[in-house]
């Protein structure tokens, strides 16, 4: 982490999990569990119907909402989408575009996440973009060659000005629910690969601004180290985010110097 340029952010994504009735007891057990000080800033990812219950329980407890997929479309006859304004109007402030799951489950190709972080810009909302290579990319040492173009094909069409308000989280497909992590090197690796990637699109100023999370099983016991990695901004955590305890301690663990 490197917060004289940037800011440290620790992101929930509860995925397709948990009810609206249980935000506040879980923001309540959080607020207790979260330690006095905190230097990064702390966000939840829910399914969007229960935003606004976060958003009302995370108020007092300083935790940010954010969705977790949007329309590339502003409105019309697209059944099931929610776009852009709509999750503004109910107060989100950031939402996930890109992630892994929407890859491999609903066909999301480059481009498509390129037009939804670009239609959270546009109404004030911080897309968190997500990039990842899968275990045949690594092993065939692919993963800069594919996570580059990802990089660059999410970011087409973003200036200087908007990329201040992207996050980026470097997730390891092979290593989402699998229970494997990739080493601190590994993923400091990419996490500064792509920073260089960033810097030879917009220069060394913009590219030191943006936050970068590692989103490959971050969890309590391996939080402090790869958040002690100089290009780690925070993390993009799945499961732990689903145990106050847990994401707490995550939380703690990125008050370091």
């Amino acid at each position: 982490m490197n917060r004289k340029y940037r800011k440290t952010v620790i992101a929930g994504n509860w995925k397709m999990n948990m009810l609206a009735s249980e935000v506040k007891p879980f923001i309540e057990q959080l607020k207790a569990e979260l330690p006095k000080t905190r230097a990064c800033e702390v966000v939840l990812c829910t399914p969007a119907v229960m935003i606004p219950a976060m958003i009302k329980a995370g108020k007092e407890a300083k935790v940010a909402a954010g969705g977790q997929d949007v329309s590339k479309f502003e409105k019309g006859a697209y059944t099931g989408e929610i776009s852009a304004s709509q999750l503004a109007d109910i107060g989100a402030k950031y939402c996930i575009v890109g992630h892994s799951e929407r890859r491999q489950y609903h066909g999301e190709d480059d481009m498509l996440v390129n037009a939804k972080a670009r239609a959270l810009l546009a109404k004030g909302i911080q897309p968190i973009i997500c990039v990842g290579e899968s275990l045949e990319q690594r092993e065939a040492d692919l993963t800069m060659e594919y996570v580059a173009y990802q990089v660059k094909a999410a970011l087409s069409g973003i200036d200087a000005a908007q990329l201040r308000k992207c996050v980026i989280a470097y997730e390891p497909i092979w290593a989402i629910g699998t229970g494997k992590t990739a080493t601190s090197a590994q993923a400091q690796e990419v996490c500064e690969g792509i920073r260089a990637v960033i810097r030879k699109l917009y220069g060394a100023r913009p590219a030191r601004a943006v936050s970068i999370l590692y989103g490959g099983s971050m969890n309590a016991k391996n939080a402090a180290e790869l958040l002690a990695q100089p290009d780690i901004d925070g993390g993009l955590i799945g499961g732990a985010s689903l145990k106050p305890v847990d994401f707490a301690a995550i939380v703690a663990a990125s008050n370091q110097e």
